[in-house]
């Protein structure tokens, strides 16, 4: 009898923790206004000045069209570029920079929200709470 509980315990975290993965990376609403993630990851990029290479609108410069590269590039790929750099390139490692470190995953949500042409170039808004306003 406990086997069969430890089974089914298994199962429920199993499942929980799919649920857990099946959370979206990022909300947008009406093109510009993002969650706090997806806008912390914003701010990282607009902190790190990231377009000086990459373009205000993540399309290129120096350095390539984000827009492009998050189709192919998983979050793994993202991180390690973006962390340990790319011997040989002008892309430099961040990996000592406590505001990418920090929002590195939130910066991975708002670009491929770019990337999957969800998010809108430009300045962002956080989504209001509804219930905030009342309060």
């Amino acid at each position: 009898m406990k086997s069969k509980n430890f089974f089914f315990a298994g199962l429920l975290l199993a499942s929980s923790m799919t649920i857990a993965d099946d959370s979206p990376l990022y909300t947008v609403v009406d093109g510009d206004k993002v969650d706090a993630k997806t806008f912390a990851g914003w701010k990282t990029w607009r902190a790190m000045a990231c377009e000086r290479c990459h373009g205000a609108k993540q399309e290129g410069l120096v350095g390539p069209s984000l827009i492009d590269s998050m189709k192919k590039l998983s979050k793994d790929e993202f991180k390690k570029t973006v962390l340990e750099g790319r011997p040989g390139t002008a892309m430099a490692p961040f990996n000592e920079a406590k505001t990418v470190v920090d929002n590195i995953d939130n910066l991975y949500a708002f670009l491929k929200g770019r990337s999957d042409g969800a998010i809108q170039p430009g300045r962002l808004q956080l989504i209001q709470d509804p219930g905030a306003e009342s309060k």
